[in-house]
């Protein structure tokens, strides 16, 4: 009886509650209703107006929101107070009658609606200097030049056209009658809102008139801090014929030079130094491409649905022209030339469904011949880390191993990334993309843009950390072809201090023994032919076994001949050189190669350095050449093997010679070397203090004497020495080599090794070790 009750009463409740759901469902539909019949807005306008934020009594209120595409005459300022909330419109009125939209959008609960209107906007007297009775250019001059530096007590209204903004955070600008022009210092709307905060301002192009005093600065006329008084926005006039409407994926696929109409959202606006708003990312539901151009990034915000005018381009630094075809590298994959022809000021979130999940390994491994990704956004699992430097702030994007990954790019020293700080050392999820591909002689990079970074406490599930460690860190271990025996120790204990794992073991196989074998856990080669080696990963409960094919094509030893003799070769003949890849070069994309007989330096493609390592014994082939040096005599240059290729590689890690070294010399003997001679071929062993010097703007290295001389390195940053960084101040034996890389007329060092005694030191820069 009780149970039947209890029933009887949870019934009752239920009922009523759905009853009273259901009810205020329909009161809310009701008001709604109503509120979209009785919402009216003026029909004709020719000046400032307000409208409704809300409808209805209290605690039975409609929200409305207004909006318009007509963003160059209206400019929305939603007003709340403790007794009334309403929308401040301020109209720019056009320079001949203009119908245009206006939107209502009703909330009341969960239920929404829109009402569209149609306005009719007067002309307005367009000729703005007669309107606010302004003084011409020339005069604004004359009275600045009278006034001097302490300037007027009074306020002038100046007419003109903006040539300019340098400052867009402070509205600096420059204005024009055509003739003369005069300097603005600053701008502001009449509340004293800075021009960076404004929804609707003007660009260069747009008529202006602003008010504010007149002074000189050092000499010059300007105007002071000034509030824009009005503006007419001059659109250009776009053909539809010559910017056909077209999606963000089609204009991905476009030809440079063809031109389109987009429209999107701003996922992300970047900055060049001064931040300087300089382009934007534009998102809709098919893609993302980069839009660049200062006038009209200026004039967008983050959130803003905007369609613009723009000519495909594939950009290509010019300074990096030469690497970027050696690469096969187009350029990054962007619009240029942007006219904004439509925005609304909403804050809308960009379209994500589209987008692809993958790491940043993949996207670092991306072939230009297959798929040009640059712009292109990508969602990642990554970690974010802050790396300081010398008067700038690097923030790398790295994937799940810590260290596979790239830099933001970034032209203002990092500033324009420091919202990632609260990111650092963190693995989140990513909305990543490659605005670019820096291509230089030590090869090409990605440089990222961070559009969005999501802290979601990333963990990486126990049973996908076998895989893992297969694509990230077993698969590196191979090469996918060996001509001569590797010797190659395998890694058996793995662990990732950054993902929380640890103790785990790895086992290999092979599936042909008479190619490949293992033994003690180091692998050899047999004879010529394909073989298969199984890793099989294990970690607790959990395990993976990945393979990886490797071709042995066993060949014979090309003649070759000693670095002595390369080093007397003739200049631009062909040798093949065989020796030991013992030290990096610096600032250069090569190595030293010693053999008992001599040292010199090899020069090549970052292929060059992906086949070898420190230690490995190997027959190079090149051209020898005299790099800089003078044909009169008045320096002696550099010799090198350029353009070198890996002929033979014997593997291994074997210690260099140290028989053609010369000790018993000075720093100051290195330093005072006759530069009109030949002295690129020698190794120093000399003694000196190392003084690294830092500071926030630069990173300096030099070896001090005994006597104080002081021998430069050569690098384009002491960066590039971090590896004496824990010397500094000591008095340390080095290896230096002079060089001379680009014809000066001097010697400067590059440091081979570094010894305290207890601990030696091998210059691995090009090598990441």
């Amino acid at each position: 009886m009780k149970k039947r009750l209890f029933k009887i009463c949870l019934f009752s409740i239920l009922f009523v509650f759905s009853f009273v759901l259901f009810g205020c469902k329909d009161e809310n539909l009701d008001l709604l209703n109503k509120c979209y019949d009785e919402l009216t807005a003026p029909h004709i306008v020719n000046k400032d107006f307000t409208l409704p934020a809300s409808w209805g009594e209290e605690g039975k209120k409609v929200t409305i929101e207004w909006t318009s595409s007509a963003i160059d005459i209206f400019e929305f300022k939603l007003v709340s107070n403790v007794t009334e909330s309403y929308y401040d419109v301020k109209v720019t009125l056009p320079k001949e009658l203009r119908t245009v939209d206006l939107k209502a959008t009703l909330f009341i609960g969960d239920l929404g609606k829109e009402k569209l209107f149609e306005i009719n906007v007067e002309a307005g007297n367009q000729n703005l200097q007669e309107k606010y009775d302004c003084i011409s250019i020339p005069e604004a001059i004359e009275i600045a030049n009278n006034a001097g530096d302490t300037g007027t007590s009074d306020v002038y209204f100046v007419y003109g056209v903006i040539v300019s903004v340098s400052n867009p955070t402070y509205g600096e600008m420059t204005i024009t009658d055509g003739t003369n022009q005069l300097y603005v210092y600053g701008t502001t709307d009449n509340d004293g809102n800075f021009y960076n905060t404004l929804a609707n301002k003007p660009v260069a192009g747009d008529e202006v008139v602003l008010k504010g005093n007149l002074k000189t600065h050092k000499g010059t006329p300007e105007m002071g801090r000034s509030i824009i008084v009005e503006f007419i926005h001059n659109v250009p006039e776009i053909n539809p014929d010559e910017y056909p409407v077209d999606t963000v994926a089609n204009a991905r696929k476009a030809q440079s030079g063809t031109k389109l109409k987009l429209t999107g959202v701003v996922a992300f606006i970047t900055y060049a130094n001064g931040f300087i708003p300089n382009g934007f990312y534009l998102v809709d539901n098919t893609g993302s491409i980069y839009i660049y151009g200062s006038d009209t990034a200026q004039q967008v915000s983050v959130g803003n649905t905007v369609s613009v005018a723009c000519e495909k381009t594939y950009y290509v630094n010019p300074d990096e022209s030469y690497y970027a075809e050696m690469y096969g590298y187009p350029g990054a994959c962007q619009m240029q030339s942007p006219i904004l022809v439509d925005k609304n000021n909403n804050n809308d979130a960009f379209d994500k469904t589209w987008i692809t999940e993958t790491t940043v390994k993949n996207i670092l491994e991306s072939n230009f011949e297959n798929d040009n990704i640059t712009s292109n956004i990508f969602k990642v699992n990554a970690q974010i880390k802050k790396v300081p430097g010398s008067g700038f702030v690097n923030y790398y994007i790295n994937d799940l191993d810590g260290k596979t990954g790239s830099y933001t790019y970034t032209a203002c020293n990092g500033a324009d990334f420091e919202w990632l700080d609260k990111y650092d050392g963190k693995i989140c999820t990513v909305y990543l993309s490659a605005i670019n591909c820096k291509s230089t002689s030590a090869g090409y990079i990605y440089r990222f843009i961070p559009i969005l970074v999501e802290e979601n406490n990333f963990e990486m599930k126990a049973e996908d950390y076998c895989q893992f460690i297969f694509e990230y860190y077993v698969k590196s271990q191979f090469k996918n072809k060996y001509e001569s025996d590797p010797s190659l120790q395998l890694q058996e204990i793995f662990k990732n201090e950054l993902l929380g794992f640890e103790n785990t073991s790895l086992e290999y196989s092979v599936d042909n023994s008479n190619v490949l074998y293992i033994e003690n856990n180091v692998l050899h080669i047999k004879n010529s032919g394909v073989a298969t080696v199984t890793c099989l990963i294990k970690y607790n409960d959990y395990s993976y076994s990945g393979t990886i094919e490797i071709t042995v094509e066993k060949s014979d030893i090309p003649e070759f001949i000693s670095v002595s003799e390369a080093i007397q070769a003739s200049d631009e003949s062909i040798v093949c050189v065989k020796g030991v890849v013992a030290a990096s070069l610096v600032n250069q994309t090569g190595f030293y190669l010693i053999d008992e007989t001599g040292v010199i330096a090899v020069t090549g493609s970052e292929t060059l350095l992906e086949e070898v390592e420190l230690g490995n014994e190997v027959i190079i082939e090149g051209i020898k050449i005299h790099r800089k040096k003078d044909p009169s005599g008045a320096y002696a240059g550099q010799i090198v093997i350029s353009e070198a290729t890996v002929a033979y590689n014997f593997y291994g890690a074997h210690e260099y010679s140290k028989a053609s070294f010369i000790s018993g010399k000075t720093i100051k003997d290195i330093y005072s070397l006759d530069y009109t001679k030949d002295f690129s071929t020698n190794v120093y062993i000399v003694t000196g203090k190392i003084d690294f010097v830092e500071t926030p703007y630069y990173t300096n290295v030099n070896i001090i004497g005994e006597d104080g001389t002081s021998l430069g390195l050569y690098c384009s940053s002491g960066k590039q020495y971090n590896f004496l960084k824990e010397f500094a101040g000591q008095t340390v034996t080095l290896e230096i080599a002079p060089v001379n890389w680009n014809g000066k007329n001097y010697y400067r060092g590059c440091v081979l090794s570094v010894s305290d005694g207890e601990k030696t030191i091998i210059n691995g820069l090009n090598f990441g070790k």
